[in-house]
């Protein structure tokens, strides 16, 4: 069963960017998106709605006023470009709470949390199999074959001159193309650490100003990536 969702933002562009980020999930449906409460209220009213994205500054009511008007309301995640309400918003045991702009890779984790909190009886269940399933892995070529590689399965890739090298679990893939071309083809969980490597974010263990870590495997930072990495890092 689908996920029913409604977006209330007074920004356009910011309900564009959510629009793009749920149509990347096969079970997230978006059934309504209005730019004030008074308008999502009317929905509320009229459609069955599982998962609110709510802006919080907005004209006539904010987001917050608005959740605490609802007598039952559905899941909400709220979605914000001021950080100062992050503690008045757990406190209305919101699922998360989304800084603008919203990037693919916190927006992904912030769905996996919903799921988890509806679905606690099969917390195992994880957001990359409601993916469309195009979006779930990759082909590469080597030695005249195709091979498909799961992106859930690729712990790094690693760049050797014109080729790079694709490390998954139990298997390493070599194909020919510059890693800037494959960084371009991978999902925003994906991180460029080093003008030799790219890390799965979902897949480290353990880092350090220096490197990072899947079990023994280590991954230096470079110099010129390293605020970049470590800001996403401690972030996430």
């Amino acid at each position: 069963m689908n996920t029913k969702c409604l977006i209330i933002d007074d920004e356009p562009l910011a309900i564009a960017l959510i629009e793009d980020h749920v149509s990347k999930f096969s079970n997230l449906e978006i059934v309504a998106s209005c730019q004030n409460a008074i308008e999502g209220f009317e929905v509320l009213k009229s459609q069955q709605i599982d998962l609110i994205f709510l802006d919080i500054q907005m004209p006539m009511l904010t987001g917050i006023e608005f959740l605490k008007s609802l007598g039952n309301p559905p899941k909400v995640i709220f979605t914000t470009a001021y950080r100062e309400y992050a503690i008045e918003s757990y406190e209305l045991e919101v699922v998360d709470y989304l800084l603008k702009p919203i990037s693919f890779d916190r927006f992904f984790k912030a769905i996996n949390k919903y799921l988890k909190a509806v679905e606690p009886k099969n917390i195992t269940a994880t957001v990359e199999s409601r993916l469309d399933d195009c979006s779930r892995y990759i082909y590469v070529n080597m030695n005249k074959k195709h091979y498909k590689i799961l992106f859930a399965d690729i712990l790094y890739v690693e760049s050797i001159k014109d080729y790079v090298r694709i490390h998954t679990l139990d298997a390493k893939f070599i194909t020919k193309e510059k890693i800037s071309d494959f960084e371009n083809k991978l999902p925003s969980f994906f991180l460029r650490t080093h003008r030799s490597y790219i890390v799965n974010t979902y897949k480290i263990t353990a880092f350090t100003s220096q490197d990072i870590e899947f079990g023994d495997i280590e991954i230096p930072i470079g110099i010129s990536y390293k605020q970049g990495v470590l800001e996403v890092l401690k972030q996430n």
